[in-house]
């Protein structure tokens, strides 16, 4: 079989070997599209944490099952199956108390352990989910999606609130459509115009702001002053991480989806005045995997909008720096297998 493998930073090299042979307990799967994320992007440049090489990256997948035992899901050979591609113990605090995407040990395809951007790949089968109703397209979104939807199940938004999303990206614009499900008003705001347009005319926010000098002041104006009562960072850069309690209202939440490799600095005077709550979200939980998959079989996600670039595998590495750079439109890349 083949697949691409991130040898170091800025290298990928496509090879061969033996498709692998699965274990008891796992499913054997033919993977037919790999999503490409902000992570993958980071690890492509080198600035990835918790990332070492070489890896085969690819977590964002869209699978049919070639081989499965019996198991207690009803999934057979055939079946296309959504993976959620956090591997955890089951056995620490977190995982005791049911907050499995923060194991102590957890391992990410495509980030801690070889992920799915290979024609097969082996899974345990507690990690997949069935997804008969969805086509590639719409599997290959679910885990970004996922990531969304627990963000905002992680900040509890009420009917009405005003909400803050920092950065349009495949995450951030994600974050946007389930907090508007929520009962949300959104305001995104970013660096980059034709994102802020994809957000205001295709997911229907209530408004945008452009990044700059005069953001804090333009959200101010949009709220009349009263600000927003939860901020999302969808960015995972350092100065935007910590401007975001700027935009929160006095008792908001500030809610860092976004990962930074390095050290964050706050005011803690302007963070204590308001009483923040803050709040970091990492990865999904099953039912954020589930609810995502519920809204895409009612349709209620822009799929093929939010697909900007696509490719066959053999055409990826070709293609893969003209994804790093925003002027090409990309909002979300995919790879065919």
């Amino acid at each position: 079989m083949k697949y691409i493998v991130c040898e170091k930073p800025g290298e990928f090299l496509l090879k061969e070997r033996t498709a692998p042979v699965r274990k008891k307990g796992e499913a054997l799967l033919k993977v037919t599209k790999v999503g490409i994320c902000g992570t993958d992007l980071h690890a492509f440049a080198g600035n990835q944490a918790f990332f070492t090489y070489p890896r085969i990256l690819g977590h964002e997948l869209a699978t049919r099952i070639e081989e499965i035992e019996d198991n207690a899901l009803g999934l057979k050979a055939g079946d296309n199956v959504v993976v959620m591609p956090y591997l955890n113990c089951g056995t620490c605090v977190a995982c005791r108390n049911g907050k499995t995407n923060c194991c102590t040990s957890l391992e990410v395809l495509g980030i801690h352990t070889d992920g799915g951007m290979q024609e097969y790949i082996t899974v345990p089968i507690s990690i997949l989910l069935p997804a008969q109703k969805l086509n590639n397209n719409q599997m290959a979104l679910v885990e970004p999606l996922a990531i969304g939807a627990h963000a905002v199940r992680r900040a509890r938004i009420t009917k009405d609130e005003t909400v803050v999303v920092v950065g349009c990206g495949p995450i951030g614009l994600g974050l946007m459509k389930f907090a508007q499900i929520a009962g949300a008003k959104v305001i995104a705001v970013d660096m980059n115009e034709e994102r802020l347009q994809y957000a205001k005319n295709v997911l229907g926010v209530d408004d945008t702001v452009l990044a700059g000098a005069d953001a804090v002041q333009e959200v101010a104006d949009k709220t009349d002053g009263d600000m927003a009562a939860v901020v999302f960072d969808a960015t995972g850069h350092k100065g935007a991480l910590e401007a975001g309690p700027d935009y929160m209202s006095h008792g908001g939440r500030y809610v860092l989806v976004g990962l930074s490799k390095g050290e964050l600095t706050f005011t803690h005077p302007a963070i204590h005045a308001k009483e923040t709550t803050i709040l970091c979200s990492r990865n999904a939980a099953l039912e954020d995997f589930e609810y995502v998959i519920s809204i895409l079989e009612q349709g209620g996600f822009p799929v093929d909008s939010f697909i900007t670039h696509n490719v066959d595998f053999s055409e990826m590495i070709s293609n893969f720096n003209s994804w790093l750079d925003p002027a090409t439109g990309v909002i979300k890349a995919t790879v065919n297998f």
